[in-house]
């Protein structure tokens, strides 16, 4: 047979590589697609609660390092077992079942028992085609560069619930990074250098070099700004660190914009930040577009160009319906970045890392509210402090002082 190789970018996936191979003797083909692109900063993990037959037709990107579960049957697809692929949630049930009835016939010969209870539960597989009953599927991906379709965006889904999280070392072996150690320094050195170091561009992943510095903003705190230039393809990226700790509570801040001259406002948008537009019924969660210092403005368009890129309304993936649903809110969104349009913009960060200036400083500005909110357990646990302890390590690491 004859495999082609196809290397591309998919809009929000980054660069993939697409293989797909043929044989003229007995018409068999298949498909793969594997990610090219860099492993993003924290894991996904998507969790979707199934209630209707139309709910299997959600397209799925699956990566290969990506693990696939479904409570109920307590069944799972463990990570490195299977290639990535672009799919449906029913295409996954599918190639499980395919996968189980392959040696089906060599098992009822050794062992009819154990074949038994395999053809019982491929069954079950089956019947959940038909989604008899709600369960739930669960897509965690350590690289982050997994997907699940919302057929409602811009809007939330409150079927599909999308958590980001930082991978644990053992997660972070398995992908085959390593850490690097920085020299340690006052610091008073950092905040007067600008740190460089190698890296390959995101786009073409040729060499190039990426510099950072710590900047104190006014009235807040001292952030990381990380700025990368390839000189070979002439892309350019900005991202933000908090330099800080996590704040004891977290953060909800509110504007009201009633002026164009709002959009010049300096916002610093960390990556546990999630962003919300009431008036336009749209919500960003946490670690959509990473860590951004910009102006409202800024922000508000690059909201709109993550909206337009998205690949489900693009090509043949493209529903006319959900095309016009998208292009009238990227419309309305546009009316709001040129000042048209009076909304509500709210900042929600259980971290507490991020700000939107007050253009009154020091004093109150009436357009901008401020609040401070005692995290949930499960906020706590998606920030990680839930299993952190800061006091009393160091005797229970040395036994018998």
């Amino acid at each position: 047979g004859v495999t082609r190789l196809l290397l591309t970018r998919i809009p929000f996936f980054k660069e993939v590589i697409v293989s797909s191979f043929s044989c003229d003797s007995c018409s068999w083909s298949n498909t793969e697609i594997q990610s090219a692109g860099r492993i993003q900063e924290q894991g996904v993990r998507y969790t979707l609660t199934l209630t209707s037959r139309q709910d299997m037709n959600r397209e799925v990107v699956k990566t290969d390092c990506a693990t696939a579960r479904i409570p109920e049957l307590d069944f799972e697809i463990p990570a490195f077992t299977q290639k990535g692929v672009l799919t449906t949630i029913e295409g996954i049930i599918d190639r499980a079942v395919a996968g189980l009835e392959q040696d089906q016939p060599i098992r009822k010969a050794q062992d009819e028992e154990v074949a038994g209870k395999i053809e019982e539960f491929i069954s079950r597989l089956k019947q959940l085609k038909e989604v008899p009953s709600p369960f739930t599927f669960v897509l965690d991906d350590p690289s982050g560069n997994s997907f699940v379709e919302n057929p409602r965006a811009p809007q939330r889904d409150e079927a599909l619930q999308v958590t980001r999280y930082r991978r644990t070392p053992q997660q972070a072996a398995m992908l085959g990074l390593e850490q690097d150690e920085m020299p340690a320094e006052s610091a008073e050195d950092l905040r007067n250098e600008v740190l460089q170091f190698n890296t390959n561009c995101p786009e073409c992943n040729a060499p190039a070099s990426t510099n950072m510095k710590l900047v104190q903003i006014p009235h807040f705190k001292e952030v990381i700004i990380m700025a990368t230039n390839c000189d070979s393809c002439g892309h350019r990226t900005n991202e933000v660190k908090s330099g800080g700790a996590v704040e004891p509570q977290g953060t909800r801040i509110t504007l009201r914009i009633t002026d164009p001259s709002d959009m010049t406002r300096d916002v610093l948008k960390s990556e546990t930040c999630s962003v919300e537009i009431p008036e336009l019924e749209f919500e960003l969660g946490m670690g959509a577009l990473g860590g951004k210092f910009t102006t409202l403005e800024g922000l508000l368009k690059d909201i709109r160009d993550l909206v337009e890129r998205n690949p489900f309304t693009l090509g043949d993936s493209s529903v006319p319906s959900k095309a016009e649903k998208l292009q009238e809110f990227v419309g309305k969104l546009q009316e709001v970045i040129e000042g048209k349009t009076k909304t509500h913009f709210i900042m929600d960060d259980p971290a507490g890392n991020s700000y939107l200036q007050n253009v009154y400083a020091p004093e109150e500005d009436p357009e901008l509210t401020v609040e401070r909110y005692e995290r949930t357990f499960e906020q706590n646990e998606e920030l990680g402090l839930n299993d952190m302890k800061t006091e009393g390590y160091e005797a229970e690491g040395v036994p018998g002082r």
